[in-house]
Formats: C-alpha cells, structure tokens, sequence
C-alpha cells in the first residue's frame, strides 16, 4: 500500500512557510545594500532609454541597409521565406538555450539553505516563475516590434498585433521551458520540441534556395497571418502557464544547480573577455552525455596517423559539429539570395564558424600541456596533425560555395581561403588570458587594450580578410 504523497499541511510543525523565508531574506539583504529605491529606478530608466534608442537606430540602419545598392535587390518573397526560416531557427536555438540554462535556477547558498529545507516547493519557485514569464513575454514583445518594423510595417495597430504575437509565444516558451525541466529523464519531447523548428527552418531554407537558384521566386504573402499567431498564442501560453505551476515541485535540486552553473560560466565569460570559460563547460556536459561509446581500432601506421584518425573519430562522436557545417552552406547560398552584395563577406565569416566547429581537437591538444606531454613530439608537430581535420573541412565548404559569389581574381578565392584556416588556427591555439596587460585612459574610461588583442586573436585576422573581399571583389 503506497502511502499518499506529503502536502503543505503535512510539514512538521514550526517550518516555517515560503513566504516567511522570502521575507527573512529580503530583510537580511537590505541590511547590505545602500541603494535606495530612487537609484534602482534611475538605473532602470537609463536602462529602457539605451535599450529604445539605440534598439531603434539599429532598426533604421538595418532597413535603410536592406534597401541600399550596395546589399542588392532581392526578391520580396524570397527575404520574407528566409525571415520565416530564420524566426523558426532562433525559436529553436532559444529552446536549447532555455534548457541549457533551466531556465528555474538557484544560487548555491539557495540551494544549501532553502530547497534543501522541507519548505513547499511550489510556493518557493512560483515568484520567480512570474518574473521570468513577465521578462520572456516583454522580450519578445520587443522581438516582435522590431521585425514588423524591419520588414517596413509602421501602422501602431499591426506593430501591435506583433507585440501581442511575440509575447504570446514567449511566454508559451517559457512556460514549456519549466515543464520541460520538471519532466523525468530520458523523455523525447523537449528534444522534439527543440528541433521541430530547427528542421522546418531548414527544410524551408532549403527550398526557397532551390527555388531561388532555379530562376524563380516564392510568392509572398499578401497579408502576415500575425492574428491567427496571436490566436494560437495566447491560449497556449495560458495552458503551459498552468501546466508550469502545477509541475513547479517536479523542479528538483539538479536541474535547479545545472542552470545556475552555466549562468555563472557565461557571466564569468563575459566580464572577463574569455569564451573559453564557457565553452569549456559547455564541451564537457556534451561528452557527459554520450556516456559510453564503441570502442575501435585505429589502422596501422606512425604515430600521427593514430593521432589524425583519433581526430576524424572525434567528428563522429560529436555530429553537431558536421550539423553545423553542413548547415552554414545552407545559410550561406540564402544570404546571396537574399543578400547578394554582402554573399562575398557572408562566405568568409561563414567559412571561417564552419572551420571553427572541427577545431575541437586543435583546441584540446593546443589547451592542454599535459594532453601534449602524454602524446608526445613537438607541439608544432601535434598541432600540425590537428589542423589537418579543420583545414580539408574549410576547403570542401568553399568549394560547395563557390557558386554563390562572383568570381574576382584567380588567386582572391584561395588567399581567401587560406586566411579563413589562418584564423580559425590562431582562434584556437589562442594561450590563456594574461590579464596583467596595458590599459589606456581615454574620454570613455579605462579601455584595456591587451586584453582585447588578445581575444581578437583570430576574429582580427577575419576581419581583414571580409575587408579585402569587400575591396577587391
């Protein structure tokens, strides 16, 4: 006989409630805080005001651009398709990113002190459950202005029905974001939900490039169904609202925990200019969760051909990473549809994320002194067999993309090339970040000029090469 599951009423006697703790701790915070409420909402104003103003210059300058001779004409239908196709990606990587990070998440002292604690579960998260669909839905409200007025609506009322739309369904994503994090392991369907746009983002890229590369455009619309999203929306959000609260005491501790550690890796990123940081906790959870693999043997050979096939079998392991570079061909034979002036540097920028994404070994070897010490030889030599990998990728994407720019001079296409190997070569045999570097004192404050080169070791070689499409092609 299963006995029945504990409630609110069950708690032992003298725990106290959700409420009284929240209040303890709003209490013993404001005694190590000397900001006023004056400050928070002068803070919050200049906050708005940065966020409107240059939201909208952005927005102007990104329209006046995609109307400019130097972008190029393209097909209405085609630039509406591929806005489709780029809404339905986003909607999809900000899905992973939800679930990456929670997005429910606990600070450690939280963790130890309060959900550790027989205080009721649901009481506790719901606050922060409002706060974070409250941020979700005037994000994407935002979100939605911004594209109805990038795609030249200016009527209040339809830039309206898009505010409305975009809240709807970030809301609805949030909330389905909190169910997902309930849920037991090894249920299918957040994944699903995860990559149902991103297929239907490809499968309609993929056709409108068919399409497009075939002398034909995509009719557009006559009227943006923005009613009927907002249709949908709003009563999904609603139901996976109340799906979200009931499955609040489903949050456990580990999911709670996880979120909070990559929130804390990417904050740490941030103010401290290194992606690595990130990156780095971002490499271990993915080969966590391979778990085991099939062991195999290597073919016979020196001891760099062991090292090369051990680089190849990584790919096979990691097949995002082939995912990604074979979708950024797709991208980049969009992007000269929809922007052919710009296809020259989208190809160099493209070229230079796919090669980026078959450095892993490169990186590990390059990142790790003892890794090279085990393996043995130079590190010249190590890192010589590992850019081998990266190199034959970056050269079949360009080869595949070809066709998407005009030619130029016989000798700008391989320069170009070779450059695109160069910089993903110095993005990943970057050393550690020495922060003991030289500053300037400028008008705008303490600028730490070192420490910008050094992150830009790579992404300035880059930019080089897209100035040099631009000049020359």
């Amino acid at each position: 006989m299963t006995a029945p599951p504990a409630t609110v009423a069950d708690a032992p006697a003298g725990v106290p409630t959700a409420r009284q703790v929240r209040t303890r701790l709003r209490q013993a915070r404001r005694r190590h805080h000397d900001h006023s409420l004056g400050d928070v909402l002068g803070d919050a104003y200049v906050m708005v005001l940065f966020v409107g103003m240059y939201g909208w210059f952005a927005i102007s300058a990104s329209r006046d651009m995609l109307n400019s001779p130097t972008v190029g004409r393209a097909d209405p239908g085609v630039r509406w398709w591929l806005a489709v196709a780029a809404l339905l990606a986003g909607a999809g990587l900000a899905w992973r990113g939800l679930r990456a990070l929670g997005p429910l998440l606990v600070t450690p002292a939280t963790q130890s002190w309060v959900t550790s604690a027989p205080v009721d579960r649901r009481t506790w998260l719901t606050p922060r459950l409002g706060v974070l669909l409250t941020a979700a839905a005037a994000g994407t409200a935002l979100l939605g202005v911004a594209v109805a007025a990038l795609g030249g609506v200016s009527d209040p009322t339809a830039l309206g029905w898009a505010a409305a739309a975009g809240a709807g369904w970030g809301a609805a994503a949030l909330a389905l974001s909190v169910v997902a994090q309930s849920s037991r392991a090894g249920r299918r369907w957040p994944a699903v939900a995860g990559a149902v746009p991103l297929l239907a983002a490809a499968i309609i890229t993929g056709l409108v490039v068919l399409v497009g590369r075939l002398g034909d455009g995509l009719p557009r619309p006559a009227a943006t169904p923005t009613a009927a999203l907002v249709a949908v929306a709003v009563p999904l959000a609603v139901v996976a609202t109340v799906l979200a609260v009931r499955a609040l005491p489903r949050v456990d501790r580990a999911t709670l925990t996880t979120g909070a550690q990559f929130a804390n890796a990417a904050a740490t990123a941030t103010i401290l200019l290194d992606p690595s940081l990130l990156t780095g906790l971002v490499e271990s959870r993915r080969w966590r969760r391979i778990g085991r693999v099939r062991s195999s043997r290597f073919l016979p050979g020196p001891g760099w051909w062991a090292l090369l096939q051990a680089d190849v079998r990584r790919l096979r392991r990691h097949p995002s990473a082939l995912l990604i570079w074979a979708a950024l061909i797709g991208v980049q034979y969009a992007t000269a549809l929809a922007l052919p002036g710009l296809a020259g540097a989208a190809q160099v920028v493209f070229g230079y994320l796919a090669a980026d994404r078959l450095t892993g070994g490169l990186r590990s070897v390059s990142r790790s002194p003892g890794l090279r010490r085990a393996l043995g030889g130079s590190d010249a030599a190590l890192r010589g067999i590992h850019v081998v990998v990266p190199a034959v990728g970056a050269g079949l994407w360009w080869l595949l993309t070809l066709s998407t720019v005009d030619g130029g001079p016989a000798w700008l296409a391989p320069t170009l090339a070779l450059g695109v190997v160069a910089a993903a070569w110095r993005s990943a045999t970057r050393p550690a970040i020495d922060y003991g570097g030289a500053t300037v004192n400028t008008p705008f404050g303490m600028i730490p000029v070192d420490l910008l080169r050094q992150g830009a070791r790579g992404p300035a070689l880059l930019a080089v090469l897209v100035l040099v499409r631009l000049l020359v092609g």
